[in-house]
């Protein structure tokens, strides 16, 4: 009996106290804290934990990019930075449409009316009662208290936002590249870019809402700013050589599924002549490889190179 009574009370603290993330936040240079997620797929064990955000410090308030994806994780994350500096978060800038970056907004919606500037894709594909793949996955402590919000400012060209003198250049890329509208941001006084899942590692990318041809432009634009960090979308190296292993992914599957192609190699065994081989030992090689070459190849049928 002492034993069920344990067992009720030990769940009512994980109900009442939410799932606990054991966030560690990363230093990246003196005015930015990451957050780096699970180099794995969301699911009830990480309670949705796979995807990087970061706090920048402009000494007034701060600036987050993405908001991970739930309430949960945002407020966990958030009473962390409370401890390095006890400020407001003045401004959340979104990427993307994947909901494990930008779920976590609800909650600095709530505690600070953050103004929420981002891609267009949230407010279009996106209402109040949506329920993403993070509602129909995680366990109720984990997905508790986590709403859908509206971006209040949709970024459709470059915009510069000067924040407490700090100034973050939100750049889209303007084509399909990892979805329908991305976004990256340059932050040039301390040389940090944010690419958001534009740039992955440790980890193989999952391509399934984007575009050969749209990746390798954005990593084109992203290497022509002068940044000393880079922070991607999934991945725990935040050097200026973070980029290398999605640059080198995207390349030869470009150069290999075309050369497929034009040794008429069918879509039925695409799969079974392009591995990918020199990433097998990356996270979710098996889960997302050969539906990335199945993709490319129906890309790239028809491309002609420009």
């Amino acid at each position: 009996m002492k034993k069920t009574i344990s067992s009720i009370l030990i769940l009512g603290t994980v109900s009442l106290f939410g799932f606990d993330y054991k966030l560690k936040p990363e230093k990246v240079n003196e005015n930015t804290w990451c957050f780096l997620g699970k180099l794995e797929a969301p699911s009830k064990q990480n309670g949705g934990f796979m995807s990087n955000h970061c706090y920048v410090n402009t000494g007034k308030s701060y600036v987050l990019i993405d908001s991970g994806g739930t309430y949960e994780i945002a407020k966990q994350a958030y009473e962390q930075m409370q401890k390095i500096a006890n400020l407001p978060v003045d401004t959340v800038i979104l990427t993307h449409e994947h909901d494990d970056h930008w779920l976590g907004a609800s909650f600095h919606k709530e505690k600070f009316n953050s103004k929420l500037v981002g891609s267009s894709a949230i407010n279009k594909h996106y209402e109040e009662n949506s329920k993403t793949r993070m509602f129909k996955m995680l366990t109720p402590d984990a997905i508790k208290n986590t709403k859908i919000v509206k971006i209040d400012k949709e970024i459709k060209e470059p915009t510069i936002l000067n924040i407490n003198g700090l100034e973050f250049q939100i750049i889209p890329v303007g084509t399909k590249a990892h979805t329908s509208d991305d976004l990256f941001v340059y932050v040039p006084q301390i040389k940090t870019l944010f690419s958001s899942d534009l740039v992955m590692n440790g980890r193989i990318t999952s391509n399934r809402d984007g575009s050969v041809i749209g990746q390798l432009k954005a990593i084109k634009m992203i290497e022509k700013m002068d940044y000393k960090n880079l922070v991607p979308g999934h991945g725990l190296d935040t050097s200026k050589n973070a980029i290398n292993e999605t640059k080198q992914y995207f390349t030869l599957l470009k150069q290999r599924v075309l050369e497929a192609i034009e040794e008429d190699v069918g879509v039925e065994n695409i799969t079974k002549v392009i591995k990918m081989e020199e990433f097998k030992n990356k996270a979710l090689y098996d889960e997302l490889n050969s539906r990335n070459v199945f993709d490319a190849y129906r890309e790239l049928e028809f491309y002609e190179e420009e």
